[in-house]
């Protein structure tokens, strides 16, 4: 029976519909994907009802959701998501059966069996894959991450909000920065940095350290600008972002002794990836002497997003049953 797999981030949403192949349990067959600009549409039921609209033919009363932020209750919470999403509202508008709803991050790490750990560039440590658990890390316009622990069937993913976690700087650069973010001191989210919102951010906070006016007024400007070289503050903007981001995955990777690697996730790296490559995000990831010797010894990649997080949230959906209620669910009107 199709169903219908979508990935709501807070920029885009990646839509599927989908079913289980006959190529063994683990098997999926898409038969329509397309990608939508949440901007275009006033909430997410339009949005999913636009891909019914073209791509359905036969009715469909399956949905599994991987979204940015937590679910609470009958509720998906994220400050960057382009709307709210009450998934009892959504069952009962889209003429759904069952939602079923995952962390976007938690979704990408259950595609890592699949073509998500096959097609990254190399950027750290050793060349090669080995065992134990492995992290999907990945700004855009928030920071997520997940981990992955190895073991019977198909293992556990945990899914995470470790882009709230307090932002640590370690330049006096980055200092500064974290003064004009919080002046009179208090709390300042990694992602705040480390995201595309937090480059642009970053980004003007250098300019006025300069005591120049912003040019440039969209973080993809910025990482083009950086690309270029045409703007020395978008290009320090884009080092401070690379550093942070490498000591944020090298928290990771010590607290979930991530030996199985890290993957970094999104084509906003992706476009970057020349200058995280030659930027500080190595030696940042490496930390101190003591967890050298462990953290040396984690291969980190760089990865496309693409269609893994629908990929991935459809086989978290298919492994736990469509006719059993999943973990956090609507079905029927009633959350689980």
């Amino acid at each position: 029976m199709p169903f219908l797999a979508a990935d709501i981030g807070g920029t885009h949403a990646r839509v599927a519909l989908m079913r289980a192949s006959h190529e063994g349990t683990r098997g999926i067959e898409t038969l329509a994907y397309r990608v939508f600009a949440c901007a275009d549409f006033s909430t997410l039921s339009e949005l999913l009802q636009a891909f019914v609209d073209v791509d359905v033919q036969a009715p469909v009363k399956h949905c599994v959701l991987a979204c940015a932020g937590q679910i609470m209750g009958n509720e998906v919470v994220n400050d960057n998501l382009a709307w709210p999403i009450h998934l009892a509202q959504l069952r009962h508008t889209l003429g759904l059966n069952e939602v079923a709803v995952l962390n976007d991050f938690e979704a990408l790490a259950y595609a890592l069996d699949g073509p998500l750990a096959d097609g990254g560039r190399h950027l750290c440590g050793p060349d090669t894959q080995s065992s134990g658990p492995t992290l999907v890390i990945g700004p855009g316009t928030g920071l997520g991450a997940a981990a992955h622990i190895p073991g019977p069937a198909g293992g556990v993913v945990l899914a995470t909000e470790a882009g709230q976690m307090d932002f640590a700087p370690n330049s006096v650069r980055e200092r500064q920065v974290l003064a004009h973010l919080a002046p009179t001191g208090g709390y300042v989210a990694f992602e705040h940095i480390v995201s595309g919102p937090g480059l642009l951010t970053v980004y003007e906070i250098l300019c006025r350290l300069h005591g120049e006016t912003p040019k440039l007024a969209t973080p993809e400007a910025v990482t083009r600008a950086a690309v270029s070289c045409s703007d020395a503050q978008a290009v320090e903007a884009v080092e401070i972002l690379c550093a942070s981001l490498g000591s944020f995955a090298g928290n990771l990777a010590m607290a979930f002794m991530a030996t199985g690697g890290v993957y970094l996730a999104g084509g906003f790296l992706s476009s970057i990836f020349e200058l995280l490559k030659h930027s500080a995000f190595e030696e940042r990831f490496l930390h101190g002497r003591s967890a050298r010797a462990l953290l040396s010894q984690v291969p980190v990649w760089v990865t496309e997003h693409g269609r893994h997080g629908v990929q991935g949230a459809a086989q978290w959906y298919l492994t736990h049953g469509m006719s059993a209620v999943p973990r956090h669910a609507v079905a029927g009107g009633v959350g689980a």
